[in-house]
């Protein structure tokens, strides 16, 4: 697919216009964003480390605590009336200072969770092992087909490189790995280049979130520098889209001047719309070319609105954030400054919105 040099026009006359002030957060004032959230101080964070919880690691062969570390970055997804979580948890073992594995937990509330005593996902002797190793099984987002399966994309992480992988689930625990989402686009061309953070498309519904087709195909939003986006038939293959000079198209960057000056990064499924696609979006900032009143390389959350027939195009796009770590256990951790959401689910009449913090623990905020 080619995307006209119109798309990319637009989208860079949208992106010189974006001058207002981000020194503060966020303002409800755009009426089609999602907002506003509220983090759920007496509660959070909702979910902590565990030093008890042992997994036989086929790869090491011995028992590892898989989750000692830190435990972040969750999908989330309701299923028979129960918030589950998929969350990416370290062990402090070998030469990358933890190997990632996501495991499971569920919540009758949205509140208070149970986790499951061993990884659903993680690093096997399969044939994933040679992205998975030993880095790990990282940053999991969710998705559903109208048929009942679903899909997670992740990051495997070999230590060197990351790359943007598939699975699928029936269940929820049990995953069929079906590797690099780019393993058949332009003979493979991706493969080898770093690829990250697979926001599909979907329709949130019901407590549901079905990925929905966009002129006759399902569309992604990827990367963690820019923003990119991607097409498939199946939910499966996923096929980069690239422009005019066979290079990958991107979508929208970091702005000058912002608390997203340094990368942009998607967060949960983005949301299919009447008004449009609406992307929650992660970003780092730094002071060389960004917003000095935040520290340095702080985590902030925001959204922005794409075309719901053109999912390469840029409608509008918040001039701040909506959330940025300003509690101890965001501010301090293994990252400093981080608040990363990657979870997003409407239960029991209420948006939860499930994020990262410090990378070390996880939070949930409510509207």
């Amino acid at each position: 697919m080619r995307i006209p040099i119109t798309v990319l026009l637009s989208f860079c006359i949208i992106a010189c216009n974006n001058t207002q002030d981000s020194k503060k957060e966020e303002k409800p004032n755009h009426e089609w964003a999602l907002l506003p959230f509220t983090k759920v101080d007496s509660l959070n964070p909702v979910m902590i480390p565990d030093t008890n919880s042992a997994f036989q690691c086929p790869i090491r062969k011995t028992l590892v605590k898989w989750e000692e570390k830190d435990v972040f970055n969750p999908a989330a997804v309701v299923r028979n009336d129960t918030v589950f979580l998929l969350y990416r948890a370290e062990d402090i073992i070998g030469k990358y200072a933890g190997t990632s594995r996501i495991g499971i937990a569920w919540s009758i509330d949205g509140f208070h969770f149970t986790k499951h005593p061993v990884p659903v996902l993680y690093p096997d002797n399969d044939s994933s092992k040679i992205f998975e190793w030993e880095g790990g099984c990282e940053d999991p987002r969710i998705a559903e087909d109208g048929n009942g399966t679903y899909y997670l994309t992740y990051t495997a992480y070999d230590g060197e490189k990351a790359r943007l992988m598939v699975a699928s689930s029936k269940d929820l625990y049990h995953w069929n790995k079906h590797g690099h989402a780019f393993a058949n686009a332009y003979d493979g061309k991706y493969v080898d280049e770093w690829s990250k953070s697979g926001s599909i498309i979907c329709n949130y519904e019901n407590g549901k979130i079905i990925a929905v087709k966009i002129g006759g195909k399902y569309w992604m939003y990827w990367g963690d520098t820019d923003i990119f986006l991607a097409s498939s038939d199946d939910l499966i293959h996923w096929t980069p889209v690239e422009n005019s000079e066979r290079k990958l198209l991107i979508v929208f960057g970091p702005r000058k001047g912002k608390f997203d000056s340094d990368l942009v990064e998607p967060g949960p499924p983005a949301m299919f719309t009447e008004k449009g696609v609406i992307l929650i979006y992660n970003s780092r900032n730094v002071h060389a070319k960004g917003d000095t009143s935040l520290a340095e390389h702080t985590y902030t959350v925001s959204q922005i609105l794409l075309d719901k027939n053109d999912p390469s195009k840029v409608l509008d796009r918040m001039e701040s954030y909506f959330m940025k770590p300003d509690k101890p256990y965001e501010i301090s951790g293994q990252v400093n400054h981080v608040c990363f959401v990657e979870g997003l689910v409407n239960y029991k009449n209420k948006w939860f919105l499930y994020y990262g913090t410090a990378d070390s623990k996880i939070a949930v905020a409510v509207k």
